[in-house]
């Protein structure tokens, strides 16, 4: 009976890692979408009002979180919306690490140092899926190639 928990805990931990990877690349449209239906919702507009402003403040972030990243040619700029969306990615990483080690592990520093590996695997991961959406350079399709 204990091999099997461990075990289930094991898949649980797992299933939680992959969700955990699957949704960081969305940590700055729900957190728009939970301010803007949060100030709907506060300003008289109800449940449904404030859902449905929170619905398509997080499509209006991610579209054009998207839209710039492939459409924008300086290079800054690009980085700068991608940076955007991997800030809070990587500070949902930590403190999404940090809830799983602090029961597996006693000391702080130990705590602190594998949560920071988790903000940074997030944050890698999420600057991936941003950055995948993004065209390559076309390199000799111009008007005039030599």
């Amino acid at each position: 009976m204990i091999i099997l928990s461990i075990l289930v805990a094991l898949v649980a931990i797992s299933a939680l890692c992959w969700l955990l990877f699957a949704l960081a690349t969305y940590a700055l449209p729900a957190f728009a979408a939970i301010a803007a239906g949060t100030w709907a919702y506060e300003s008289g507009a109800g449940l449904p009002g404030g859902l449905v402003a929170g619905l398509a403040c997080a499509g209006l972030v991610f579209g054009i979180g998207q839209f710039l990243i492939m459409n924008v040619r300086p290079i800054w700029i690009k980085m700068a919306v991608a940076l955007a969306f991997v800030a809070p990615a990587a500070i949902a990483g930590y403190f999404a690490t940090h809830g799983i080690v602090k029961h597996l592990m006693p000391a702080d520093a130990w705590q602190v140092g594998l949560s920071v590996l988790g903000a940074i695997a997030v944050g890698i991961t999420a600057f991936v899926r941003i950055t995948s959406v993004a065209a390559p350079e076309r390199v000799g399709q111009g008007a005039i190639s030599a």
